[in-house]
């Protein structure tokens, strides 16, 4: 989308003139794959890296602006949210030593982007998901200011009905609301680019497509979303829902997703997908598509199919086929688009080695592909892959079941080092690169399981969940700082300390979420027998809406207790303080400890938007000042 101009698509006039620049596009796409216009012979391999930004207590660093000013280089470039951000390496012909050139490549850029955040506060962190990220993270005013991302925003929260809902069931339970499309800012990738022959890019498509689950299976690294540890894989759903504009009854209609799968194999041409997109999919974004492609093409000049790059750029298929021109020359890629970000850069490029070794090897390898593998079984293998990554079951050839890491050691890891050898790399590189992908599923330890094992091994330590997931993220960003791959990482310690402590700087730090709550008609005797058995001495009221109505508390109990006999039952609504004191996640802590420090209050609800989301006392602070005296001791 970044080449040209974008406006949402509300203009009619304008709209029926894109719509028939993108047909004409796909009539001149068509006219180049007849007359065999299109590079053949050469197999490139480009990539994209995508990239969180984290500040020193690994929360997310909204300087994105700041750090592509201070790097001043087009190779890097902005992302949706503000603490994202996105570099794009040069494709590179696939052969001897392109691996090695890419891990170098990967290796000196992010040393750059780590020197230039330093210099705004700043860290880098590579992963699919964020750890710390919460929902208060999730506004417009993290959205980069920039008019591309602002017109697909409001266009897409419009067809959403001014909502965008999010449901994902793993462990925990995660159901979200957002008024813009900011959960797509929690996710990050990598994106590998192939391009390969038109006569072979069918195979190659549909190979991409039969491996993408266990590809998910072995390169998890997103279990926690939202402070939620939901699946290993999470960036999959959540990137699937949180563009969802179908209304109740599309979303039976799965071929409707923007970011989907897809439904069938391809069969004869690469076109079918475009074709697809457009018979189901509306513009939801336009620009000037500049010359028309046909007449560009009968005057002996390739196009640049500016249209039909817009449009398949706003749609999200995990394997997306893609159209470039460089140099005039014109070729046809595939975009594999289901790998995270990290854990490090040689991981990332091990996932690579395997994604083009396979890629590479199946066509030839497994002709009848197609015939033995029904589309519906890699597609939920996909899924399965996204939420139990390397413990999924996988469907294989002619209905056959087995365990991903079984398919993954036996007989993919075998087929990709075929395809890498048949395509020039070397040895050396497919030993380094493969030999990763052996380590880990010989350990059973992707990034997603090491992310949990951390979250669990800090949970004593840390049972307020940002604060958790923010010494989760700062341990991850250690790990990678050292450069080892995923499953040689040393196991984590939940004593283990990074450098200063964390300062306690919202409310959200130290906030406590697991909540015990009544209802105003409820009897006063289930508020004491709460408080009794939970050893909690306030007790949040909320009504049958989840709105925060009133507080009760331990003080208020023995008040009443010694000015009034118990001559009959009473009811909560009786005793609670209405309208009680609150604070928001942002609000500050020196704040809170400021609204504490009234006698008349002895805790504070935390609400968002009307809803009670923690609560906050005295203990929690003394809790805090307890482990500030701990660290300093040790």
């Amino acid at each position: 989308m970044g080449d040209i101009d974008v406006r949402p698509a509300t203009d009619p006039v304008a709209v029926q003139q894109f719509a028939a620049a993108l047909l004409d596009d796909l009539r001149a796409l068509g006219t180049m794959l007849a007359e065999d216009r299109l590079e053949r012979g050469v197999t490139r391999l480009g990539f994209e890296q995508e990239m969180f930004l984290v500040d020193a207590n690994g929360r997310p660093a909204s300087v994105a602006m700041e750090v592509l000013e201070t790097l001043d280089d087009t190779a890097f470039t902005h992302e949706i949210g503000l603490f994202n951000l996105e570099h794009n390496v040069p494709p590179a012909r696939l052969g001897p030593g392109t691996l090695a050139g890419l891990e170098r490549h990967l290796g000196d850029a992010l040393a750059r982007v780590r020197t230039a955040a330093a210099r705004h506060g700043a860290d880098v962190f590579l992963g699919g998901i964020l750890p710390s990220l919460d929902a208060g993270d999730l506004t417009v005013a993290n959205l980069t200011p920039l008019p591309r991302y602002h017109a697909l925003n409001d266009m897409i929260v419009e067809l959403a009905g001014g909502t965008l809902r999010t449901l994902i069931q793993g462990h925990d339970h995660l159901q979200l609301e957002l008024d813009s499309v900011m959960l797509e800012a929690c996710t990050t990738s990598i994106q590998v680019h192939l391009q390969v022959d038109p006569d072979r890019l069918v195979a190659a498509y549909n190979a991409a497509q039969a491996i993408a689950g266990p590809m998910v299976a072995v390169a998890a690294n997103s279990p926690l979303l939202l402070q939620h540890r939901l699946w290993d894989e999470s960036r999959i759903p959540a990137f699937q829902q949180g563009v969802d504009i179908r209304d109740a009854h599309h979303r039976r209609r799965d071929g409707w997703r923007r970011v989907h799968f897809g439904d069938a194999w391809v069969q004869e041409s690469i076109l079918e997908i475009y074709h697809d997109q457009v018979a189901r999919h509306r513009l939801l974004l336009i620009g000037d598509p500049g010359a028309t492609s046909t007449a560009v093409l009968a005057g002996g000049d390739l196009p640049r199919l500016r249209a039909l790059s817009l449009h398949n750029g706003s749609l999200y298929r995990w394997n997306r086929p893609c159209y470039g021109l460089a140099d005039g020359v014109a070729h046809l890629r595939i975009e594999h688009r289901p790998l995270p970000a990290g854990p490090t850069i040689l991981d990332e490029v091990a996932n690579t080695a395997l994604f083009v070794g396979l890629v590479e090897a199946i066509p030839e390898a497994i002709p009848d592909l197609t015939a033995r593998l029904p589309f519906d079984d890699a597609r939920a293998n996909f899924t399965a892959a996204a939420r139990y990554g390397i413990d999924a079951a996988m469907r294989w050839l002619d209905g056959t079941s087995l365990p991903a890491r079984e398919l993954l050691t036996d007989t993919l890891l075998p087929l990709a080092e075929r395809g890498l050898r048949h395509a020039g790399v070397t040895m050396e590189e497919i030993d380094r690169y493969l030999g990763t992908i052996r380590g880990r599923l010989a350990s059973g330890r992707t990034g997603a399981r090491w992310t949990l094992e951390a979250y669990r091994a800090l949970e004593p330590s840390h049972r307020n969940r940002n604060a958790r997931t923010q010494a989760v993220t700062r341990l991850i960003v250690d790990r990678q700082h050292r450069g080892l791959p995923v499953h040689d990482w040393p196991d984590p310690d939940g004593t283990e300390r990074l450098g200063p402590a964390a300062p306690c700087r919202r409310v959200a730090d130290i906030m406590s979420t697991d909540l015990f709550t009544v209802g105003p008609d409820d009897l006063l005797d289930v508020a004491t027998s709460v408080m009794a058995w939970k050893h909690i001495r306030h007790v949040p009221v909320e009504d049958a809406d989840g709105q925060l109505v009133g507080l009760v508390s331990h003080r208020d109990l023995l008040a009443m207790l010694a000015r009034t006999p118990a001559d009959r039952p009473r009811t909560v609504r009786e005793l609670m303080r209405p309208e009680p004191r609150t604070v928001t996640p942002a609000t500050s802590c020196a704040d809170a400890l400021r609204l504490l420090q009234d006698p008349e209050v002895g805790c504070l609800p935390v609400v968002e938007r009307g809803r009670l989301i923690g609560i906050v006392t005295d203990r929690d602070f003394l809790g805090l000042a307890e482990a500030w005296i701990a660290r300093s001791d040790s």
